[in-house]
């Protein structure tokens, strides 16, 4: 559709010229001679460019408003090319800055495309083109390119482009044999920050530690948002010393200064992983993980730590020989080789068994027999617990189903204390298995349930909603016994052999005995005590009020699970 112009002096509408066209988008068109430099205008410079036309009647005069800063402009796009005109012109396309008010005023954005010819020859002589002012559309590029390579959150690289900066640092530090350094910086108790305060206030801690840590860096080094509550720092030209004195420097920033948020004032604090590059690391991969690892080190010492990693002879071994162990449970538990032993637990007064504590065993390929102990502290570190948990009630139920009489006990770690899987796959088990219920009870270590009091209580509570027992195992282990007893509606408890194996010649676990048998004599809770190995022990676990004991006096593990009990544990 046309657009009416109306003529001056006149009430009569003519169709737009070429230039009228022009103008109305906001756009101008030029004819550049090379020879002479002349430059030639279509249009309103001034309304489009904020630059009268005779201000820019050559390419020099133009050039001297072109930004500075440009990567690239027109003469690159036309003069410095390689293309050759064949008859039919060479297009050209090209976005740079102008500086209508001088060097010190703002840039503009210009998109300048057309086509040069080579006037007979195969160079340019005569360019063409058409230039537009492009701010909106260059402002959306630039906050596109800048998400592409930027964490929204802290405004530090985002993770892919803060890894390919680490792999430029390796190859220049190999290269050019000059030391560099990968931290890996994590903000403490992040997930308590998020449960009490809120996800939005935890967000806003993470961004002021990476503004923080940020303020630390030297010039070329590199920040970025490596997941979570994590960021990585990479610093050029660091070696030993420089790198420990970076890592002071960043937790000190972090830590003398509160963090102001929407809800008050918070203390924050870092703990710090690093890596000296290339002697510890050569590969991006061996650079994230020694300095995950040293993070590791770091806070299991406590929070606000810093560790640099340090090689160790033996380690590479030892997370080979975690490697093959790791295939080798997987690969029992597709082939069936898991198998439950049974060892049972006496009356103390009596010893005749109540009830047997299901133990699993794994059978090696060579007919070897493996013991929990050996696999199972791996298998929980290695995320693998959950399966062996699983395997270990489904070999229980059915050692149940098989002795009609027999009582039994299962342990269960941590991460199935907390797995919904694992509570599904049970009650499925005694709704199909009547009578199972009340012969079963679910053993949970103390430690399971002072590490979150609150989420075991709900396990406990399930559990025995089910209508099987439940008893804490390893009693005494976590220290904090009364406030587990009171919060836990246990059914019995099992005194951590450690203080039960020499408690003849140890005064000091004989006091630490008998004061939890009165505390769980007061809870009205049976009491059974482990690693029980001679008559000596039972007598005086006799003289406590101890109710049942287990160890190498009563009895070792047995293949199979005797299909009678002489009572109940409960």
């Amino acid at each position: 559709m046309a657009v009416p112009v109306r003529l001056p002096n006149a009430d009569r509408v003519a169709e737009p010229t070429t230039l009228d066209l022009l103008c109305s988008v906001g756009e101008v068109a030029y004819r550049w001679t090379l020879d002479d430099d002349v430059l030639k205008w279509d249009g309103d410079t001034e309304s489009v460019l904020g630059i009268a036309a005779d201000r820019l009647a050559t390419g020099r005069a133009y050039a001297a408003f072109q930004d500075p800063d440009n990567v690239s402009s027109r003469r690159d796009a036309v003069v410095a090319t390689d293309a050759a005109d064949r008859g039919g012109g060479v297009s050209f396309h090209v976005e740079y800055g102008l500086r209508p008010r001088g060097a010190d005023g703002p840039t503009i954005w210009v998109e300048d495309f057309g086509r040069w010819f080579g006037d007979g020859g195969q160079r340019p002589a005569r360019p063409i083109g058409i230039l537009r002012v492009i701010n909106d559309r260059h402002e959306r590029d630039r906050r596109l390119a800048y998400r592409s390579y930027h964490d929204e959150l802290t405004g530090t690289f985002n993770r892919i482009h803060l890894l390919e900066c680490l792999q430029e640092v390796l190859d220049n530090a190999k290269r050019l044999r000059t030391p560099a350094a990968f931290l890996v910086v994590a903000v403490d108790n992040f997930r308590l920050l998020n449960d009490t305060y809120g996800f939005d206030v935890a967000d806003q801690v993470l961004a002021v530690v990476a503004k923080r840590v940020k303020t630390q860096l030297r010039g070329g080094d590199s920040i970025g948002r490596i997941g979570g509550n994590k960021l990585g720092a990479i610093l050029n030209d660091c070696d030993d010393s420089a790198l420990a004195f970076a890592a002071q420097r960043f937790l000190s920033c972090v830590r003398d200064e509160v963090v102001t948020t929407d809800r008050g004032v918070i203390a924050a604090s870092v703990s710090i992983g690093g890596v000296a590059l290339p002697r510890h690391a050569q590969t991006i991969g061996e650079a994230t993980a020694r300095a995950e690892e040293s993070l590791a080190a770091a806070r299991a010492h406590g929070y606000g730590r810093f560790v640099a990693y340090v090689h160790m002879p033996g380690r590479d071994e030892a997370r080979q020989a975690n490697s093959a162990l790791s295939t080798s449970l997987i690969q029992a538990l597709r082939e069936q080789r898991m198998r439950l032993a049974f060892q049972p637990i006496v009356d103390l007064a009596t010893r005749q068994p109540v009830f047997h504590e299901a133990l699993l065993r794994l059978d090696g390929p060579d007919g070897s027999t493996i013991a929990a102990a050996s696999f199972m502290p791996l298998s929980e570190r290695l995320g693998l617990s959950r399966l062996l948990d699983q395997r270990a009630l489904d070999l229980a139920i059915a050692a149940l189903r098989d002795a009609p009489a027999a009582r039994l006990s299962v342990n269960v770690t941590p991460d199935t204390a907390a797995d919904p899987a694992w509570l599904s796959r049970l009650s499925s088990a005694l709704r199909h298995n009547p009578g199972i219920a009340n012969r079963l009870t679910v053993e949970i270590t103390e430690t399971t349930a002072i590490r979150d009091l609150e989420e075991a209580a709900r396990f406990v509570a399930a559990v025995k909603g089910l209508g099987c027992q439940v008893a804490l195992d390893d009693f005494g282990a976590g220290y904090t016994s009364f406030r587990t007893l009171r919060q836990l509606e246990i059914d019995l408890v099992k005194i951590d052999g450690e203080y039960v194996r020499n408690l003849p010649e140890s005064p000091d676990d004989q006091l630490f005995v008998r004061t939890l048998a009165d505390l769980a004599r007061n809870f009205a809770l049976k009491t059974v005590a482990e690693w029980v190995r001679n008559e000596e022990t039972a007598a005086i676990l006799a003289s406590y009020g101890i109710d049942y004991i287990q160890g190498e006096l009563s009895g070792g593990p047995v293949p199979a699970l005797p299909n009678e009990t002489a009572g109940s544990a409960g």
